[in-house]
């Protein structure tokens, strides 16, 4: 893979997506090396791998594409860390837009990454080169950053994947902040389980890190696809250019998408660059503003000289304005399994960029922006072409530590629309199998509600759980409708009993069972593959119930229902 990488970078010649492209020499020895060790059950053994260059790599200078700041770490950034004992080939460091401020990829000394697509279009930032480095097929997995989506609009403009994690749940240690309460490194690969899996690496707690956050499940864990799976879209028609409208109602078809008002969502987009977040960014470099500010590209200095302007008192009312969002985002979060939105609604033109270099970028960070402030998880994946060739893609969102539920319907969109990575013309890699039910877990027989889909599904989801099959029970059970619940019981004269089978972190068993109210509880259920933990009823309290057992299971009741 190495001998690969560097051919493809060769190819491909363009020195402006690195900053710091190491030596064929130096990645030709890590690899024998690591060839030489064997995989000694290391997960990424052997992939090459990039790092934007505002995350620390030790003994190679960390710019963030400002020469003047540059530094030289003793150690790498725990994520980089991660990666490296997990097997990973780092190939080199990554131009972006100074600072990561910025959505386009122009604003860098180091010159501007080529879009893979269109060298007259902007490749997208901050992280441009990182995103890059994937599209072109010179690596498998790239790190950058996600702030206002940095991590998703690159991804969108190159075919591939950009996974932004929940906000904390990868240390921040080791890279260069550009607003450090809602910063993420995030991940670009070819595939969304090539994303998840690098995740998965590079999550944990990190203790010296103040923002880092204890996952309260495993939530990187993945389930299976199943539908019907209940998600949430918006009318965009106004805010994009007509193809990526095109696009984008295709993709809502095909996931059976609800229309929802996201005009909170879009408010809170908009305070990002013209409110407290950005004197946040200001805070971070005011040495630098201070000091040395010619070092400064001009628009990033133009836009860290705005945060001196903001008043507190504006800043009390965005954050009001923000606990409001983060409401909505809650309870539309109770209704549905996800939020899918275009990933930028336009990919603007070098010349246009040039042109006007604050308008466009404030524009692509339209369904981009409030994702962290509102603490949402998002994959990024595509969504079709533009008849012009122009990529175009699709954000799915979902609460905080729902990556690992996200990834089966982000898989599922992604390869319902791009059977090819970046502008390789390779095809996408098979999709991963779901994980196997872990020592921790339990599986939950759900036969009503709870299911994918249904009303209390989320009682499960926001617990951590994920679906892994569909089941029928042994034959020897009755379901009763009691109200809009059943109740099964087992019975002699019964019959089998469709449902799903979820699993569960047993340690949010108790928590479950005390949602659930009579006279419904849990039991052993007999499925046919054998005994699984899942709702039984009290005979005694399904009385009154109508007998629905010749139906088979709650989703036939409820589709009878909705013909009558």
């Amino acid at each position: 893979m190495a001998e690969a990488a560097i051919a493809a970078d060769l190819a491909h010649a363009d020195s402006a997506m690195w900053i710091f492209r190491r030596s064929d020499e130096a990645i030709l020895a890590d690899a024998r090396t690591l060839e030489a060790e064997g995989p000694r059950d290391r997960p990424l053994w052997g992939v090459p791998f990039a790092v934007k260059d505002n995350i620390d790599v030790a003994g190679i200078p960390t710019t963030a594409a400002c020469p003047g700041f540059a530094y030289t770490p003793e150690t790498d950034a725990p994520a980089v860390r991660r990666l490296l004992d997990a097997g990973a080939l780092l190939v080199g460091k990554n131009n972006l837009d100074q600072f990561a401020t910025g959505l386009v990829g122009t604003r860098s000394p180091y010159g501007i990454p080529r879009n893979v697509f269109d060298l007259k279009l902007v490749p997208g930032g901050s992280s441009s080169g990182s995103a890059c480095a994937v599209a072109a097929g010179i690596v498998r997995f790239a790190l950058g950053t996600d702030t206002a989506g940095s991590g998703r609009v690159p991804a969108a403009f190159g075919n591939i994947v950009g996974l932004k994690p929940t906000v904390g749940s990868v240390s921040a240690r080791g890279m260069v902040p550009a607003c450090r309460s809602i910063d993420t490194i995030s991940v670009f690969a070819r595939s969304v389980d090539e994303a998840l899996s690098v995740q998965r690496v590079i999550a944990g707690f990190d203790v010296e890190d103040p923002y880092s956050r204890a996952a309260p499940f495993p939530h990187l864990r993945r389930g299976q696809a199943r539908a019907p799976a209940r998600v949430a879209m918006a009318d965009v028609a106004a805010l994009c250019e007509p193809d990526v409208t095109t696009a984008y109602h295709a993709a809502s078809v095909f996931l059976g998408a609800t229309p929802v008002d996201i005009r909170l969502f879009l408010e809170i987009a908009r305070l990002l660059y013209d409110g407290p977040w950005v004197a946040e960014r200001t805070a971070g470099l005011r040495g630098v503003l201070d000091v040395q500010p010619d070092i400064l590209y001009p628009t990033t200095r133009t836009i860290l000289e705005l945060g001196l302007e903001r008043r507190a008192v504006d800043a009390f009312g965005a954050f009001h304005l923000l606990r409001q969002a983060r409401r909505r985002a809650a309870l539309l979060f109770v209704e549905y399994d996800a939020l899918v939105l275009p990933t930028a609604p336009f990919c603007p033109t070098l010349a246009e960029v040039a042109a006007d270099p604050l308008r466009p970028n404030h524009r692509l960070g339209t369904f981009t922006n409030f994702a962290n402030l509102c603490d949402l998880a998002a994959f990024a994946v595509p969504i079709g072409f533009a008849p012009n060739g122009t990529p175009i893609g699709g954000v799915l969102l979902g609460p905080a530590w729902s990556e690992g539920r996200l990834a089966p319907l982000a898989d599922t969109l992604h390869r319902k629309f791009a059977t090819t990575v970046g502008a390789t013309g390779k095809p996408l890699p098979p999709p991963a199998e779901p994980d196997a039910l872990e020592p921790d877990e339990t599986g939950l027989f759900c036969i009503g509600a709870h299911m994918a889909g249904l009303p209390l599904n989320h009682q499960i989801t926001s617990l951590g759980g994920r679906f892994l099959r569909e089941a029928d029970t042994q034959p020897g059970y009755r379901m009763f409708a009691l109200g809009n619940r059943p109740g099964m019981l087992r019975a002699g004269d019964g019959a089998a009993i469709a449902g799903e089978v979820w699993a569960v972190p047993t340690s949010a068993i108790g928590v479950l069972l005390a949602q659930v109210p009579p006279p419904l509880g849990f039991g052993t259920v007999l499925l046919d593959d054998g005994p699984c933990l899942g709702f039984l009823a009290e005979t005694a309290g399904v009385g009154d119930g109508t007998d629905i057992t010749h139906l088979g299971g709650w989703r036939a009741w409820l589709r009878m229902k909705s013909e009558d």
